[in-house]
């Protein structure tokens, strides 16, 4: 597994985690994340705080389906089962900074709430 598979794997268990610490340890001071369809986060502390008001008590079961990486992209598909049971099918579409300790500098989310039972 390559640094930057080994550093999205632990940033995306930090997420599942809750453990905000750790993801911003892994991220540069202009982040910016797009929700799609929802908002779009500019800065290091607007993205902590937009992570203090997701984070709930209880960790999500990740689990992670694909890391791909090129040059300074990237992307992580999976799921993530909620505490409440609710799962969600997610890709994230990443930009990375720097070779020797890459963090990320932009990330695109997307995010759909599977059905639990087929119609």
């Amino acid at each position: 597994m390559t640094k930057k598979e080994q550093l999205l794997r632990k940033f995306n268990e930090a997420f599942a985690q809750n453990d905000i610490e750790q993801i911003l340890d892994n991220v540069t001071d202009d982040i910016r994340w797009t929700i799609t369809g929802d908002c779009v986060i500019n800065g290091r502390e607007a993205f902590r705080e937009a992570l203090l008001e997701m984070a709930g008590d209880d960790p999500f079961n990740l689990s992670i389906n694909d890391i791909i990486t090129h040059g300074d992209s990237a992307s992580v598909n999976g799921t993530m089962e909620a505490p409440d049971g609710k799962t969600y099918a997610f890709c994230d579409i990443y930009k990375l900074q720097g070779l020797k300790n890459p963090k990320v500098k932009e990330m695109t989310s997307y995010v759909i709430k599977l059905k639990t039972e087929m119609v």
